[in-house]
């Protein structure tokens, strides 16, 4: 498979399951209903670690354009490269939250709350306050780059498992520091999702909050260039 396209299916099945999990806890009607902020961590984590080990010997599953950016930074991967894998992960994440619309349709349509219908798809601040929400995703994302930086790739190869450490991870940022923004960490994630939100006809939708959506961008890439220049001098 050629590592562009790894990317793109290596994000849908992350987004899918990420935001499916979201949908299946807020949406109206939904064996998930009202399940919280725990089930969404974990599911998140398993959305992780469902996207990595799929595309990892592919295109070494960056899935995330914060985490390509860190990467090039560093010097573990070409800058040339760049453009295409952010491309195919941006497409893929409008992919993954296409699918799971498509799953949720009747649950959109029975959910009155135009509120929630947005939550589904990308990130919002519990508090709105710009600094503070800005701060939380650099923070969150350079845990999360910072993390990925230092493992090291083990002697013996466990397969699939390989992807458990990020996983985890992720449910442990989820967990830790997921109260404030919902620590979207990627754009791929957010403002992927979010186009389609403002494209999809979503009966009883809102505005796709266009005036939040540059922080959860600007927060992760900044988090991750900020992990990338301190890993590499530590």
């Amino acid at each position: 498979m050629n590592p562009l396209f790894g990317e793109f299916i290596g994000t849908a099945l992350l987004v899918l399951l990420g935001n499916g999990v979201v949908a299946n806890v807020i949406l109206k009607g939904t064996k998930g209903h009202n399940s919280g902020l725990i089930v969404i961590a974990f599911g998140w984590a398993m959305a992780v670690f469902v996207g990595v080990f799929s595309v990892a010997a592919i295109s070494g599953a960056h899935l995330n354009p914060a985490v390509t950016v860190a990467l090039a930074v560093a010097g573990k991967f070409a800058w040339a490269d760049a453009p295409g894998y952010i491309a195919a992960q941006m497409l893929g994440g409008m992919a993954g939250a296409l699918l799971m619309w498509l799953i949720y349709r009747d649950h959109f349509d029975h959910t009155d709350c135009a509120d929630t219908k947005l939550a589904v798809f990308c990130t919002g601040p519990a508090i709105r306050s710009t600094g503070g929400n800005l701060l939380s995703e650099v923070l969150a994302t350079f845990v999360l780059v910072f993390a990925i930086l230092s493992m090291v790739a083990p002697k013996v190869s466990l397969g699939a498992m390989d992807a458990l450490p990020v996983a985890l991870l992720v449910l442990g940022i989820g967990v830790s520091l997921g109260g404030t923004t919902g620590y979207a960490m990627s754009p791929a994630r957010d403002l992927a999702p979010r186009i389609m939100h403002a494209i999809l006809p979503i009966k009883g939708k809102r505005d796709s909050d266009w005036r939040y959506s540059w922080v959860p961008v600007i927060g992760s890439l900044l988090g991750a260039t900020l992990a990338a220049v301190a890993h590499s001098v530590a």
